[in-house]
């Protein structure tokens, strides 16, 4: 009997050892898609552990001021942070002419909500359930999940304030049918989705037309790139600009350009929007660095004048009703909606 029970402890002790490795495995890799949709309670635990591993990160973007972010990343966690900076259309392309050659370099992209949804649609990104999509804006996150808000983009007027006196600025842009707005108006030369959304909320056929009168009466001037638009406006060249972002006039002014901003209702915007890379090299620092951004990041951003999305921290603008930009209609209707704006702008 005694030798019976010696061979069961044994067994049980044997039970014990061999069961150590299956404990392990608790902690043995996750695919890239376990790693961006994990959301245990060990989940940045296991992400700087990787992250680290990985030692690099890359990152696609269009905002200039995403360096200042990706700085304070690697100041946190040591990671090295390689990023490429372009136009928004240039990123959508280089993203899917890369998938296409089976060529893998990016982790992170950071874009316009139309371009990100568009890489959506095409397969390129991956869903992350980050543990911060709870505390952003409504809108912010789309059903899908491929891509998430991180700041709105808030088309805004700006105008030079040693051009235009106070009391003279517009309160709607019917105001800006006057015959004294003739020579000092300007425009953003690719704000389609601004205009087509705006016109919308107006009434699609007495929006368009209010706009092809004030064109009509007092012309417009049109310029490419936003912050151009905004420093032609802190030079005086074009006075009273209409479509810059609320940022623009904000980090002008503390550099002591004569400029303001001014919201004319309805106050459209459009989310600026990151993604994981679908096939991201380095999926532990990719989804350390989007939680970075849903975070700590915010703040960042909010101190460089943008609308964070985190309904953590007040807005810059204050509780100002906001028409967003459907990114997916923006996408559907591209085509239409650029033709009409040509047809404003002559452009």
């Amino acid at each position: 009997m005694k030798r019976v029970r010696i061979k069961l402890l044994a067994a049980a002790l044997f039970g014990c050892v061999f069961s150590l490795p299956a404990l392990a495995a608790d902690k043995a890799p996750l695919s890239l898609q376990e790693i961006a949709t994990y959301q245990g309670a060990d989940r940045t635990e296991r992400l700087i552990e990787g992250a680290k591993k990985e030692g690099e990160l890359f990152v696609y973007h269009a905002y200039p001021q995403m360096s200042a972010v990706m700085n304070a990343f690697t100041k946190k966690y040591g990671i090295k942070v390689t990023s490429w900076r372009a136009g928004s259309e240039k990123i959508l392309q280089r993203l899917a002419s890369e998938a296409r050659a089976q060529k893998y370099n990016v982790d992170v992209v950071q874009n316009n909500a139309p371009e990100n949804e568009a890489a959506h649609r095409e397969n390129l990104l991956q869903e992350v359930r980050s543990v911060h999509l709870k505390d952003l804006v409504p809108g912010s996150v789309p059903s899908h999940k491929g891509w998430v808000g991180i700041t709105l983009d808030v088309y805004s007027a700006a105008y030079n304030t040693a051009k235009v006196k106070k009391e003279e600025l517009p309160k709607t842009y019917r105001d800006l049918l006057d015959p004294k707005w003739k020579g000092r108006l300007g425009i953003e030369a690719e704000d389609h989705a601004w205009f087509a959304t705006l016109t919308e909320t107006l009434g699609e056929q007495q929006g368009a037309k209010l706009f092809h009168d004030i064109v009509a009466a007092n012309s417009m001037s049109v310029r490419k790139g936003h912050s151009l638009l905004t420093s032609l406006v802190a030079s005086g060249e074009v006075p009273l600009a209409l479509s810059v972002y609320s940022w623009n006039p904000g980090q002008l002014k503390t550099k002591g350009a004569p400029i303001e901003g001014l919201l004319i209702e309805p106050v459209v915007a459009q989310f600026s929007t990151l993604a994981m890379a679908k096939a991201a090299p380095h999926p532990n620092a990719a989804a350390l660095f989007y939680d970075f951004v849903l975070s700590e990041g915010q703040q960042i951003l909010a101190d460089m004048y943008f609308v964070p999305t985190s309904k953590k921290l007040p807005s810059p603008i204050g509780n100002v009703a906001l028409t967003l930009i459907d990114p997916a209609r923006a996408l559907d209707r591209q085509e239409k909606w650029m033709k009409e704006y040509a047809a404003l702008t002559g452009h």
